[in-house]
């Protein structure tokens, strides 16, 4: 056999086990990040669906909201939150926010949700506090900080200190009024 022939055997040999070594390490990288991505998604973790439904309070008793209802200045609405967790883990820290639509005023002593407590915005969900203040001008040219009106509330919201188990369920309400 020629010196040229045998180069060129032994360039195919050493493609082939190139080759063979590339797709043998793809298949294996496949097989691995199917591994782990199978492993990732057998990890508990929490799923929770929320629910957000409104009633207007009537003579006649409470009308759910719909978009066809009419609401008039002074008309109560009572808003409900419903959070359930259908995922195969807890959450941890739960938090529901509700916002305070526009052209109604959020009613004090409102907020309400068994196990958790109800924490108030005023600048559209930046910042929370359980008594949200202003600066206030005094007579004197003075600054002082004082509670903020409710009528200035741009958010709710509630924090749950107990997780939210798999298959477990969270109410919380509040109410507004139209201005």
């Amino acid at each position: 056999m020629a010196f040229k022939e045998k180069t060129m055997i032994k360039s195919k040999k050493r493609f082939s086990v190139s080759l063979m070594a590339a797709l043998t390490l793809l298949v294996a990288g496949a097989a691995g990040f199917a591994q782990r991505h199978f492993m990732l998604s057998n990890v508990a973790r929490p799923e929770v669906k929320m629910q957000l439904s409104a009633a207007v309070e009537r003579e006649s008793g409470a009308v759910p909201l719909s978009k066809d209802t009419v609401v008039s200045s002074g008309d109560m609405l009572d808003w409900s939150i419903t959070s359930e967790n259908d995922g195969n883990g807890a959450a941890v820290e739960y938090k529901a926010v509700a916002h305070i639509p526009r052209g109604t005023t959020f009613v004090a002593d409102s907020a309400k949700a068994d196990g958790a407590k109800a924490l108030y915005s005023i600048d559209s969900g930046k910042s929370y506090s359980r008594q949200p203040m202003i600066e206030e001008k005094q007579a004197d040219g003075s600054s002082k900080r004082v509670p903020a009106p409710v009528s200035i509330y741009t958010d709710v919201r509630y924090e749950w200190a107990d997780p939210l188990a798999p298959g477990g369920k969270l109410s919380a309400s509040y109410k507004v009024r139209v201005k």
